[in-house]
């Protein structure tokens, strides 16, 4: 508990002690009503004070002023026991709210613990801490063991263990050594590291992530959004319900005031809505903490929500399904020999950083010299066009040997084929093979387990790779030799085939896939390998790149789904039928309690289970 927490507890006890005695006190008249008064004002004057600054400021119909006129009705009338311990319970009901939401809170804003204060830099032979803001790319930082990683670079120096649990849940630490690429927010257990910095603190992981999470909340679930309206309405709706039910029978049937007005303040207390506007955005807010635990970065309550209806899942392939590791596993050169094939495809994706560019410049075993190369022009879902060496060199898949009229052969082994051409004359072609990620076809079988109806993925990469990797995996459809615009074609497709109800995700990690992540329902990125720009376009980001936590993210939303459904139920089920009680002067103040601060209890209760995953 926080200290204020603490302080609201000590009152509690305190007033409870106090009632016990007050209640047994044999004191009357005058005496009983200043010592209950007394007793009233220390457990309920910051409601009271809420209630009347609500009112200044045109807010009149709200929980504290229920409480507020129940209490004083009931001081009204006489009963000065029964308005102190309604307000009492209220306390410890608004205590619960409160330990709640902060457990919630703390879960996510364990987050915030990954934001860094300084970043070291060498200055005259020694290490000064500087604000990592003013960090430029390019510079050349050390993070000392114990320290957060302030900013995302490569390892020039230096070799570590990286706790990297805040982001993806993973208790298991990762080593770092020269050339890992390092991502802010990650914990240096052992060694020193010169890192040289990739991205400005505005633009790296650990700025994305805290602004991901501060935004959240503002993303309301549709349930959020009901229950907002509704107590909009049904709090006004019930004050002049309990208003009717205190003047109208004793003005039409001529009985006693006091007993209607009994029964109003009753009426009043029971119908106290905190249990379904704590408790439902309280399970969204639990259900997003629980996710982050897992590594899994939900954006709003509405994509939580929309999570538990998924039924087409659509993903990429490279990075996403496969590791994305590209390795060169055969060389097949026409023409030339097989060296100058690998030079002339490595030189011509030089200047390119993807996956299958690395691949050919690993293979090729030497620094190509960019000085040899001109006129680099990357066709997207297709490869490369250069100059080198004053030639023009066509790098890339079947489509654009296709688009240049080369005369080329497929390879007769399964991986993903790399065509060379220069200056029209096929040069052969290099195999490069990717494989499938450890928890891959797990994943997709634990989707199946959960309803998804339908598995398919979408690839840039041959008909032969796509439907091989499918086959493996156990998914339902394959499109291959696709390009971005294609995707998004696909997934249109996609979505006017599935049933009104149903939700599809797609799942990618590339720049490439950006538009279809915004196309599609709800958009999954691959956040620890994924690029920049799926990250900002996705509604959900996997903080360490498995496509099992998929499954982990719709089990989280349907269970903060079951839970916010039970807590509507169980609310207003229990409230209207002690309301009607209320009504017809069959249940007491009491009953009244518990159909408030007891329901709010164990809904708040049941929402906290929203944490746990």
């Amino acid at each position: 508990m926080s200290r204020k927490q603490k302080k609201t507890l000590y009152r509690i006890l305190a007033s409870g002690i106090l009632l016990v005695v007050a209640f047994l006190a044999p004191v009357e008249g005058w005496e009983r009503f200043g010592l209950f008064l007394i007793l009233y004002i220390l457990v309920g004057w910051d409601v009271l004070w809420k209630a009347a600054r609500n009112i200044f400021y045109g807010q009149v119909f709200d929980e504290n002023f229920l409480m507020s006129v129940a209490t004083l009705g009931a001081f009204a009338i006489g009963e000065y026991p029964e308005g102190v311990a309604v307000m009492l319970f209220y306390q410890v009901g608004e205590l619960f709210q409160s330990v709640a939401v902060g457990r919630s809170r703390k879960s996510i804003s364990a987050l915030m613990d990954i934001r860094p204060d300084y970043a070291n830099i060498q200055k005259d032979g020694q290490l000064v801490q500087v604000d990592p803001e003013q960090i430029k790319v390019g510079e050349e930082i050390w993070v000392k063991a114990g320290e957060k990683v302030p900013l995302d670079g490569v390892v020039l120096e230096g070799s570590s263990f990286l706790d990297t649990a805040a982001l993806t849940g993973e208790s298991v630490p990762r080593r770092a050594e020269p050339g890992t690429q390092l991502i802010s927010g990650c914990v240096n257990q052992t060694g020193l590291l010169r890192v040289q910095v990739t991205k400005t603190f505005g633009e790296s992981t650990v700025s994305k992530i805290l602004d991901l999470v501060e935004n959240s909340s503002s993303k309301k679930a549709k349930a959020e959004h009901f229950i907002t309206k509704f107590a909009k309405y049904y709090t006004p709706a019930v004050v002049y319900g309990a208003l009717a039910l205190a003047v109208l029978p004793p003005l039409i049937l001529g009985e006693g005031w006091s007993q209607w007005i009994h029964r109003a303040l009753i009426f009043l207390v029971i119908s106290c809505p905190c249990a379904l506007v704590i408790s439902v955005p309280l399970s969204f807010f639990g259900g997003i903490g629980g996710a982050s635990k897992q590594g899994v970065l939900v954006k709003g309550g509405n994509y939580l929500e929309a999570l538990a209806q998924a039924g087409v899942m659509v993903f990429d392939k490279t990075g996403t399904l496969t590791k994305g590791e590209f390795q060169v596993t055969a060389v097949h050169p026409n023409n030339v020999d097989s060296q100058r094939l690998l030079e002339l495809a490595a030189l011509a994706e030089s200047y390119s950083s993807h996956p299958i560019s690395r691949s050919l410049k690993e293979a090729y075993g030497k620094t190509p010299d960019s000085n040899r190369v001109s006129q680099v022009e990357e066709l997207a879902g297709k490869g490369i066009r250069a100059v080198v060496d004053k030639q023009l060199v066509w790098v890339g898949n079947d489509k654009l040997m296709e688009e240049q009229k080369v005369q080329w052969h497929p390879c007769h082994k399964v991986g993903t084929t790399v065509h060379v051409a220069v200056d029209g004359v096929y040069m052969g072609h290099i195999l490069i093979s990717d494989q499938p990620k450890p928890d891959a076809a797990e994943a997709v079988q634990a989707l199946k387990n959960l309803g998804i109806r339908k598995t398919v993925m979408l690839t840039g990469d041959s008909k032969a790779v796509g439907e091989h990797v499918a086959q493996e995996l156990g998914l339902d459809e394959v499109h291959t030799q696709l390009l971005p615009g294609d995707k998004v074609e696909q997934v249109e497709r996609l979505l006017k085939e599935k049933s009104p109800k149903e939700k599809l995700v797609f799942v990618g990690d590339g720049v490439n896939d950006a538009p279809v992540l915004s196309r599609a329902d709800i958009g999954i990125a691959m956040g620890a390998l994924g690029s920049d720009a799926a990250i900002e376009a996705a509604d959900i980001v996997l903080m360490d790149d498995q496509p099992s936590k998929i499954a982990v993210a719709i089990e989280v939303s349907k269970k903060t789904l079951r839970i916010v459904k039970q807590n509507i139920v169980f609310a207003l089920g229990v409230k209207g039928l002690v309301l009607l009680l209320g009504a017809f002067g069959m249940a007491n103040m009491w009953e009244a309690v518990f159909a408030d601060v007891g329901v709010s209890v164990i809904a708040i209760l049941n929402a906290s289970r929203a944490l746990r995953t």
